[in-house]
């Protein structure tokens, strides 16, 4: 059985608008994607198409060149790429670089970086993790020294989504080493023409083969004193922590998506693959699968729609978030193995779509906090 409910969230100006990210995505994103993953990167056309067709920063204000939408505009983007396994654009990133600056940056900051990011002339990407960091931020080494009207920021980052394309940086970068946690800040860096930034390689990776995750350097990189973000020294930890629940709820909604769309592409392949004179669809394993698959989407519906309805409230807190992120992560994992088995020595092969989703979903469990760091996060909340 297709699953094809309604989501609690959703009303018919967003069922028209995702009629229109799913022709996006079949006209300019699907054609594109077998290339895209032998290069590496999507390029930065598809970016400033999809500007122009007001996918970007959908949940960001008019006045600052966003559609004044909310979350729900920026789900149903991620959950139609999701269910194709399209990672190439990873226009979450892009759309969490724009929600530092909206909720955290200085007018000025808002309107010089939003319209051209809702646009797509400038891609976004965070530089977070550094070698033997991991997830572990408060343990940075780059560092960001004042220099006259300005900082010099020095360091390396690496897993940055984005950073082969990106236009703009939100580096995160110590300014006082002697105060901890409270020493970190976020700088914002244009890399256009920009001496001393350098990316190194595009990182070969298991799965998301078309998302440019690179390496980035800074060499006495120079910024004035009014790239940094929000205008206040030491606020970048408690500016990170206070959009983990948006980001965390991202990853949440393209699991539940990927799910779905893995799902449905194992239904429409054990009923027409046949065996031992019937189809794989009518074996009663592979019925009990289904079943079991069809039941863990539902019963991950109801929880992830209720948390998508609490964030446009403004009220999910950060466990709940972190549960969202943590099952869903996990679920998925679970699903697209199950899935590829059903498929058989045709799901280990790259050109069917299980495959790729079966690689591109390890990393769920990973980034944006691994899964132990969400148990870690929940836990204390108990």
């Amino acid at each position: 059985m297709p699953i094809t409910f309604r989501r609690s969230w959703t009303d018919p100006d967003l069922d028209q608008y995702r009629d229109t990210v799913v022709r996006f995505i079949e006209e300019h994103m699907l054609p594109d994607d077998d290339e895209a993953r032998k290069r590496g990167h999507v390029g930065h056309e598809i970016w400033r198409k999809a500007g122009a067709t007001g996918l970007l920063c959908t949940d960001i204000a008019p006045e600052f060149g966003g559609a004044g939408g909310d979350f729900r505009h920026e789900a149903v983007f991620y959950e139609e790429m999701a269910r194709r396994s399209l990672t190439g654009m990873n226009a979450s990133v892009h759309s969490i670089v724009a929600h530092y600056l909206f909720n955290h940056g200085t007018d000025d900051q808002k309107r010089r970086y939003l319209p051209r990011l809702a646009s797509g002339e400038l891609v976004g990407a965070i530089a977070m993790t550094e070698p033997g960091t991991g997830s572990d931020l408060q343990g940075i080494r780059t560092r960001a020294d004042r220099s006259g009207e300005g900082y010099v920021i020095n360091g390396a980052k690496t897993f940055v989504s984005n950073g082969f394309l990106a236009g703009l940086v939100l580096v995160v970068a110590k300014t006082d080493t002697s105060q901890g946690a409270r020493g970190t800040s976020i700088l914002i860096v244009e890399t256009q023409n920009c001496p001393g930034y350098r990316v190194g390689r595009v990182l070969d990776k298991m799965g998301l083969k078309a998302q440019d995750t690179s390496e980035l350097f800074f060499d006495d990189v120079h910024v004035a004193s009014d790239q940094l973000l929000g205008g206040k020294e030491g606020a970048g930890f408690f500016q990170l922590m206070g959009d983990l629940p948006y980001e965390r709820m991202v990853i949440g909604v393209t699991a539940l998506a990927a799910m779905e769309g893995a799902y449905q592409v194992t239904l429409d392949y054990v009923r027409g693959r046949k065996a031992f004179g019937q189809t794989i669809a009518d074996f009663q394993n592979t019925k009990f699968r289904l079943a079991e698959i069809a039941t863990e989407i539902k019963v991950g519906r109801a929880f992830i729609d209720r948390c998508v309805e609490d964030l446009v409230a403004g009220r999910l807190d950060t466990a709940t978030a972190s549960m969202a992120k943590l099952w869903g992560s996990e679920a998925q994992g679970r699903v697209v193995d199950i899935c590829v088995q059903l498929f058989g020595g045709y799901g280990y092969m790259n050109e069917y779509l299980i495959s790729r989703m079966y690689t591109d979903a390890r990393v769920q469990r990973i980034y944006g906090g691994t899964s132990e760091i969400m148990k870690e996060v929940i836990s204390r909340a108990l």
